[in-house]
């Protein structure tokens, strides 16, 4: 029999483990209640311990079953703890992705302040850091800036990187444009697109202008637009000559296309992506103005070229013609002759076969087929209607200059200007025109100049006429705009269109007005 003290907490741990019944049993026998040695009945002690030991199998159910919803538990908070590690995971790297994005954005924003790499279709192949290096001995030799890369040339330019994209990016269509447009019209019928660039572009052509082209040595036979020449110069050579033949080049600026311009300054030593950026600032498509949706759209169309109005286009022609002012220039020498060219206006002239000359008549048909094929072959067309050949007894011109026995203006033309100083002294300016400019006064002193220029005596005397009619009717001269420094003018916001600007008069040429 037990002996000794029971604590509760035995006591209910001996319930738990087996049954209350069977303990109060074993504390009957223990307490004496219930003698050991005598059989106990027989029912109730089997019903006891059969009870206990179903209760034993239940507690061990119970016990198996605890285990195994914890174990489903444990299953559902292992798959917990994994989706939350795979969200922190997920949130982690969509962070670090975007973190790199923006790293790369920052990189390549960082980046396109120092470099341009695109400029449109069709025109970016050039713009690699691989391709920009140049040949600075070439440049250098002819005292050229030596530019490679794109923040090279801003700087040059006095504008940003991204101003420098913004007015070379070949847009197929775009809401702003770089040119004011007009037409104006032909001598021989039509009219003549000009375009005109606006302030912006206008100011980094000028750039191009005077530090590029007008450093590169040109042909003594090239008249336009150089300094210390001029259609007087142009008409000087061919002044007492037996025959005068004058060819024009047709469509002048449009046949020099963006690729040519490309490929002229490459020769002169500049690397693909500075000549690239060059040949972009400097040309133009075809450009069409679309109206939808109450917007105004810009469509550029066909091969870009050279713009006539740009300032850089007359310079850009004239280096690009010197192969050619060379060939025509020992052609014409070979057969007899002079050779000059103004712009599009090509002039020969053979004092062979005068009264007081014995040698040969000039053989202009063979002239005329070797102008053809040059002019052909470097890539301009001749004007099919405008080639004309001048013979001794009919008045001979040379770019609106007569030429037969001295420099002189056309009669015509100064008997129609000195009627119309008559109308003007008499009646004044009301009504009345002279040439394409509307200011009437400022057309006629424009005109006596070129008389001046041409035959100084006779220009200088209709000078001091249309001056003092002028004066007469209060006539005061507009004011030029002042020049602007550069370190004056306001920095241009590459972000806004420009406005655009009233164009001016055009300039044309005062032998084709009549």
């Amino acid at each position: 029999m037990a002996s000794g003290p029971r604590t509760r907490q035995e006591l209910y741990d001996r319930i738990r483990s087996s049954s209350k019944d069977e303990v109060v049993l074993e504390e009957m026998v223990r307490l004496g209640f219930w003698l050991a040695e005598e059989p106990m009945a027989r029912d109730p002690a089997e019903e006891v311990r059969r009870r206990s030991e179903l209760v034993r199998e239940l507690t061990a159910l119970r016990s198996d079953q605890s285990r195994i919803a914890n174990i489903e538990a444990l299953k559902k908070e292992l798959h917990r703890r994994r989706l939350e590690e795979s969200k922190r995971k997920q949130k982690e790297t969509k962070e670090r992705k975007e973190r790199e994005r923006e790293e790369r954005a920052s990189a390549w924003r960082e980046r396109k302040t120092r470099e341009i790499l695109f400029l449109g279709h069709g025109v970016s192949g050039g713009l690699s850091p691989k391709l920009a290096r140049g040949n600075a001995e070439r440049l250098h030799a002819q005292g050229l800036p030596v530019l490679q890369t794109a923040a090279e040339i801003a700087t040059a330019l006095g504008i940003t990187v991204g101003e420098l994209r913004f007015l070379t990016f070949a847009r197929t269509t775009s809401t702003k444009t770089h040119y004011t447009r007009f037409q104006i019209p032909k001598k021989a019928g039509g009219t003549r697109l000009i375009s005109a660039p606006m302030p912006r572009l206008k100011k980094a052509q000028r750039w191009v202008l005077d530090s590029i082209f007008s450093k590169v040595a040109l042909h003594d036979a090239a008249h336009g637009f150089r300094a210390k020449r001029s259609i007087v110069s142009n008409a000087a050579p061919h002044v007492g000559s037996s025959v005068v033949v004058n060819v024009d080049l047709k469509d002048f600026f449009p046949t020099v296309s963006q690729r040519r311009v490309k490929g002229l300054f490459r020769a002169l030593g500049y690397g693909e992506a500075a000549a690239t950026i060059f040949s972009l600032l400097c040309s133009e498509p075809e450009t069409s103005e679309v109206e939808l949706d109450g917007r105004t759209y810009f469509v550029g169309s066909g091969v870009r070229h050279l713009p006539q109005g740009a300032p850089t286009s007359p310079a850009i022609t004239n280096v690009l013609c010197r192969r050619l002012d060379r060939r025509l220039s020992g052609a014409a020498a070979k057969l007899g002759f002079v050779y000059t060219r103004y712009a599009d206006d090509l002039s020969f002239s053979s004092k062979a076969h005068l009264p007081a000359d014995r040698s040969p008549a000039p053989d202009v048909g063979k002239l005329l087929k070797q102008v053809r094929w040059v002019v052909q072959n470097e890539g301009f067309v001749p004007h099919p209607q405008k080639t004309r050949v001048l013979r001794r007894g009919r008045r001979q011109e040379v770019t609106g200059i007569v030429v037969n026995d001295a420099l002189a203006v056309d009669r015509r033309a100064l008997r129609k200007f000195r009627a119309f100083l008559f109308q003007l002294d008499k009646d004044g300016p009301a009504g009345k025109s002279w040439g394409p400019a509307a200011d009437v006064f400022a057309s006629a002193i424009g005109f006596a100049t070129y008389v001046a220029m041409v035959d100084r005596e006779r220009g200088h005397a209709l000078l001091a006429q249309v001056r003092a009619i002028a004066s007469k009717y209060g006539y005061v001269p507009k004011p030029r705009a002042p020049n602007v420094s550069k370190a004056d003018a306001p920095e241009p916001d590459a972000s806004k269109p420009e406005a655009p600007r009233k164009p001016d008069a055009p300039k044309k040429k005062w032998w084709k007005i009549f």
